[in-house]
């Protein structure tokens, strides 16, 4: 790929306006924050620099310092953003990491483009909506703490009208059937080498859906975390998720 400078930088992909960072150098690695999180969640590794890939970190659209959703996030759009991202970089493969919202945008890149992925890790995303995701996503945003407002703030320098602006897109997740809709068929499409990682415990999505993924994409292996939630690597886990997952990514 043409070699990119590390910092960050803004370019305009279907619309939107994409912030986004290139780190170091080796096979190129795409990684996708979680919803309403931003390239910052990536800090502890951008900063050290210290994995044998290059480290391509966009914001999403509407996230961080990309530009403000005028409409509801999709995660299949925000996916042709990142490949149009690839396009501006010359990168014809790449591998990658998604956490939630990230992995599943993850899912649309390598059902959209096969051959542009040939590698990923997916954290805590799904295939599809199901019906208990569907009133905690309604609820989400009037249940919103102040201390997870003050987080939020953080990683947006849009402020709250950013912030808004992506609230209003989980509470149209909950009504949205035409974004993931992934059946075992579309799945079966999938090249990349694919490690799925679920905690047992998660609200959103039950561990049976990571199962139906494993199932259904033809080169996956099945990470089900005990007693954990959606995002089961954050935290004290995190150190030996990184190991574990950079170990299946240079495969």
């Amino acid at each position: 790929m043409t070699p990119t400078q590390p910092g960050g930088r803004v370019e305009t992909f279907n619309g939107a306006t994409l912030y986004f960072e290139v780190h170091g150098t080796g096979d190129p690695l795409v990684l996708l924050h979680g919803f309403s999180g931003s390239s910052q969640d990536w800090t502890g590794l951008t900063a050290e620099c210290c994995t044998p890939f290059q480290l391509i970190v966009p914001d999403l659209r509407g996230h961080g310092r990309s530009g403000i959703l005028s409409k509801p996030f999709r995660h299949r759009e925000a996916a042709a953003d990142i490949l149009a991202l690839l396009d501006y970089l010359n990168v014809t493969a790449c591998k990658g990491l998604g956490v939630s919202c990230g992995g599943n945008v993850l899912l649309h890149m390598a059902t959209m483009q096969p051959e542009r992925v040939a590698a990923m890790v997916l954290v805590s995303a799904t295939p599809y909506y199901p019906a208990q995701a569907r009133p905690l996503m309604r609820q989400y945003r009037k249940s919103l703490p102040e201390p997870q407002w003050e987080m939020l703030r953080r990683r947006h320098p849009g402020g709250d009208i950013q912030i808004e602006a992506l609230l209003a897109s989980t509470e149209a997740f909950a009504d949205s059937y035409d974004d993931m809709t992934f059946t075992p068929t579309h799945l079966s499409t999938i090249r990349a080498r694919t490690l799925i990682v679920q905690g047992d415990r998660d609200p959103l999505y039950p561990v049976e859906i990571s199962v139906e993924m494993a199932k259904a994409i033809p080169q996956s292996s099945l990470w089900i975390v005990p007693n954990s939630g959606h995002g089961p690597v954050i935290g004290e886990r995190w150190p030996e998720f990184l190991k574990t997952a950079f170990a299946f990514l240079r495969e």
